[in-house]
C-alpha cells in the first residue's frame, strides 16, 4: 500500500521532530509518574530466617488446616490449559450468590480481593483526592491510594482499633474512598454492624465505603451478613471477600466484591480480562460447597486463638499483652524487658516466621498467625522460655 505524498511528508516531519525531542530531552530512560516513584512494593510475610533457613510460616495468615478436600479434588481434575477461563466467572458468581443470599449480577470476581480493591480506588480517586483508612489497617491500603496519585489519610486509632468518630473526622471534601478492613489487619479487631452502619451514615453519599472482609468467615456467622445488607441497600458501599483465608486457597488468588450495579460496572471496566484462572474458579466453586471445612477452620481458629491469648495473658507480668481479635491471628505487644525484636529472633530460632511491623508504626508488636495446635504450643513454649518462665 502506497502513502500519499503529503502524508509521507507529514510522517517524515513527525520522525524528525521526535528525534529532535529525543536529543533535547535530558531523560535517558522512561520516567514514572512522581507518585509512583515515591512508593514501595507490598512486602509479604517472611518464610525464611536471616540465614536462609525455611521456617514454618505464621506470618501470612494462611489456613493451618490447608484446603478443603473438595477443592483439592477439583484442582486434581483435568482441564485444558490452552483454553481461556470463563471471563465472567458466571458459575462461581452464582454459587457465591447462593451461599450468601446475594444477586449474582451484583458480584464480580477478581485475582484475589486485592485486584478488586485496586479497581475501586482507581475508579474514583486520583491526583488531588484522598483515600482514608484507619491508622492500623492492611498495609496495601496506602499503596492503593499512592498508585493512582491520591493521598492516603490515616485516621487516628482507638487503642489500635478503628474508630468511627476518627474516620469521620478524617473525611474532607477531597475524600473519595474510605477503606475499612473488618476484622482489621494487623490488629484483628472487629467493628460491630451497628458501628459500620454509623460510619456509613456519617459519610457523604458520593464517598465510597469499602468494607474489606478478608477474615469475614472467622467471625460469628450471626454477624456475617450485615455488610452485605448495607451494600444491597445503598449506592456507595462495596463489600469484599477472599478465598485466601478460611477457604485455604491463597495460591489460587480468588476474591470477589458485591455492591450496587453501577459500582460493579466500574470494577468490571477496570479488572483484568480473564482474571480468574480456570483452576481458581474450579477450586473456589468446590470450596463453596464444603461449608463444613469452613466451619471446622473457624472452630479450630477460635479454640487455638483463645488458648494462645490466655498463654500471653499469663505473661502479662513480663509486659506481654494482646489486642482483641476476631481474625486468624493475634497482635502481641511487648512492653516489658523482652522486646518484639528479641521475640522475633527467638521464634525464628524455634523454627517460626511471624510478622514484625515497625513500618506500620508497630515496632513493639508481632502479628502471629494461629497455626496448628502443636505449632502454637511450641510458640508459647518459646515465648515462655524467652520471658524466663518454665516452658
Amino acid at each position: 500500500m502506497s502513502i500519499a505524498p503529503h502524508s509521507a511528508c507529514a510522517f517524515s516531519r513527525c520522525i524528525r521532530e521526535s528525534k529532535l525531542v529525543t536529543r533535547a530531552s535530558p531523560m535517558t530512560k522512561p520516567q514514572p509518574k512522581p507518585w509512583i516513584a515515591q512508593i514501595h512494593a507490598y512486602v509479604p510475610g517472611k518464610s525464611k530466617s536471616a540465614s536462609g533457613q525455611p521456617l514454618t510460616k505464621l506470618s501470612a495468615n494462611e489456613n493451618p488446616l490447608g484446603s478443603s478436600p473438595a477443592a483439592l479434588a477439583a484442582l486434581a481434575g483435568e482441564h485444558n490449559p490452552a483454553d481461556y477461563p470463563d471471563p465472567d466467572a458466571r458459575a462461581l458468581r452464582e454459587k457465591i450468590a447462593e451461599v450468601h443470599g446475594l444477586d449474582p449480577d451484583r458480584i464480580v470476581c477478581g485475582t484475589g480481593s486485592g485486584e478488586l480493591l485496586h479497581c475501586a480506588v482507581q475508579a474514583l480517586a486520583g491526583p488531588g483526592d484522598e483515600v482514608a483508612c484507619s491508622r492500623y489497617s492492611f498495609s496495601l491500603y496506602p499503596l492503593l491510594a499512592h498508585k493512582v496519585g491520591a493521598t492516603a489519610v490515616l485516621a487516628a486509632d482507638a487503642d489500635y482499633a478503628a474508630s468511627v468518630d476518627n474516620l469521620l473526622a478524617a473525611v474532607t471534601e477531597r475524600t473519595k474512598v474510605v477503606l475499612l478492613d473488618n476484622p482489621n489487619n494487623p490488629v484483628g479487631t472487629l467493628l460491630p454492624p451497628s458501628e459500620v452502619a454509623r460510619l456509613h451514615a456519617g459519610l457523604p453519599s458520593d464517598v465510597l465505603l469499602v468494607v474489606d472482609e478478608a477474615y469475614g468467615e472467622y467471625v460469628d456467622p450471626a454477624l456475617q451478613q450485615a455488610a452485605f445488607a448495607l451494600a444491597a441497600h445503598h449506592e456507595n458501599v462495596l463489600v469484599s471477600r477472599t478465598f485466601s483465608k478460611a477457604y485455604g486457597l491463597a495460591s489460587e488468588r480468588v476474591g470477589w466484591v458485591t455492591g450496587a450495579p453501577h459500582l460493579i460496572d466500574l470494577v468490571n471496566r477496570l479488572r483484568g480480562a480473564f482474571n480468574v484462572s480456570v483452576s481458581g474458579q474450579k477450586a473456589a466453586l468446590a470450596a463453596l460447597s464444603d461449608q463444613a471445612f469452613v466451619a471446622a477452620s473457624r472452630a479450630h481458629n477460635a479454640a487455638e486463638r483463645a488458648r494462645f491469648a490466655a498463654a500471653i495473658a499469663a505473661l502479662g507480668n513480663r509486659g506481654l499483652s494482646t489486642s482483641p481479635s476476631e481474625a486468624n491471628f493475634l497482635l502481641v505487644h511487648f512492653d516489658g524487658a523482652v522486646s518484639a525484636a528479641q521475640a522475633l529472633e527467638a521464634l525464628s530460632d524455634a523454627g517460626y516466621a511471624v510478622r514484625h511491623l515497625p513500618s506500620q508504626g508497630l515496632p513493639n508488636s508481632l502479628r502471629i498467625t494461629i497455626g496448628k495446635s502443636e505449632d502454637m504450643a511450641r510458640v508459647i513454649a518459646a515465648l515462655r522460655t524467652l520471658c524466663g518462665e518454665a516452658a
